[in-house]
């Protein structure tokens, strides 16, 4: 049974009174739950599928990264970037501590991860080549060159790097 809070509700110009808080509900949730790990374990069925569909995405992103710096670092001379330093997967299926399935969701992880970071940093340095001016609002999560980019609004630092790459 929920325990009714002493407070009342106001939405859509109706006034509800005795409505359980959202604390109320969540413990009461977590009560019901305790005794039935099946509904848990028939929820992570039913999202198994559509996480590890993101496993196709991933490797076309990791196929195309990877023949996008082939093609053209060469040509601009940008340094490529190893795979190898950001891609690791089956480091963790030496624990012995974890279960086949943690083996297999540490794997999917890990490649998932991996390949964000090694796009990551080939954009890094394609933008480093063709576009090293900061951005006009602050961006989260900026990658490690971002520092060394020119301010934006600042022209001179523009035209010094035209002259830096003719």
């Amino acid at each position: 049974m929920l325990k009714k809070e002493k407070w009342a509700v106001q939405s859509l110009g109706a006034v509800w009174k005795n409505v359980p808080s959202e604390k109320a509900v969540r413990r009461s949730l977590r009560q019901f739950l305790k005794g039935r790990p099946w509904i848990i374990e028939g929820l992570h069925i039913v999202t198994a599928p559509v996480i590890y569909a993101g496993i196709v995405p991933f490797m076309l992103l990791d196929l195309f990264v990877t023949l996008y710096q082939t093609v053209c670092f060469p040509v601009y001379g940008i340094r490529r970037v190893p795979r190898w330093h950001f891609v690791v997967v089956l480091d963790r299926f030496h624990l012995p501590y974890l279960t086949l399935r943690e083996k297999i969701n540490c794997a999917y992880c890990g490649y998932a991860n991996g390949v964000i970071a090694y796009a990551r940093e080939v954009a890094s340095r394609t933008e480093k080549r063709w576009c090293p001016i900061k951005h006009g609002r602050v961006a989260r999560g900026r990658h490690d060159r971002y520092a060394a980019f020119a301010d934006y609004g600042r022209s001179e630092a523009v035209e010094t790097w035209r002259r830096q790459n003719k």
